[in-house]
């Protein structure tokens, strides 16, 4: 027996935190832009995040109502994905505080940042992995807006890397889950994908 839920007969909020449940996990865009007068650098979380196109290499996040990640972003055209690792989750959580949009989360939560190479928003220096974005396009949905953002850069730290490569065991991503929930990679298999003349094989 399954139990019925209509986007119609609940409030936003209800539906909005049964969505947030089951879509899951969700990987993290640690979002830093800078302000249009080039003062307040702000770093966020955004756990509506995924790769949106691959050749151009374009990313996206979602923000719900308009953050600070969004209007500066679209005053600016440019932003930057920080990785978010388990080592730093204590300082991701952080910066989800509220802060008025003046007070960038760099310096209230105390994360050291470094310069971009292509845009000018900084990067989390603590990060294992930085993509420089400029603003593709944004569609707005509702309460909600998507923001494409086009890579223009890549930054890998060496010691993730494994023959070349991002290593999984190495990065230690968080993402989010329900409520107040996060979750750690876990197990990890792997699998290669099955031809279809297997399928058809005798």
């Amino acid at each position: 027996m399954r139990v019925d839920y209509s986007p119609e007969s609940l409030d936003p909020g209800s539906f909005y935190r049964l969505l947030t449940a089951v879509v899951v996990p969700r990987p993290i865009a640690w979002v830093s832009t800078l302000a249009a007068d080039g003062r307040t650098a702000n770093l966020a979380p955004h756990s509506f995040f995924t790769v949106a196109c691959t050749d151009p290499p374009i990313v996206q996040f979602t923000s719900v109502g308009r953050k600070d990640s969004l209007r500066n972003a679209e005053e600016t055209g440019e932003f930057v994905v920080n990785f978010a690792p388990e080592s730093l989750f204590a300082e991701i959580n952080a910066t989800g505080t509220d802060f008025p949009r003046h007070e960038g989360e760099f310096d209230a939560v105390g994360i050291e940042r470094e310069p971009s190479l292509r845009v000018r928003p900084p990067r989390v220096a603590a990060s294992p992995v930085a993509l420089e974005c400029t603003v593709h396009s944004t569609l707005r949905l509702g309460n909600s807006t998507v923001v494409f953002g086009r890579v223009v850069h890549a930054a890998v730290r060496e010691d993730v890397l494994v023959d070349g490569r991002p290593d999984i065991g190495l990065l230690r991503p968080l993402a989010r889950l329900g409520g107040n929930e996060w979750s750690t990679i876990g197990e990890v298999r792997e699998a290669a994908r099955i031809p279809y003349r297997e399928w058809t094989a005798d």
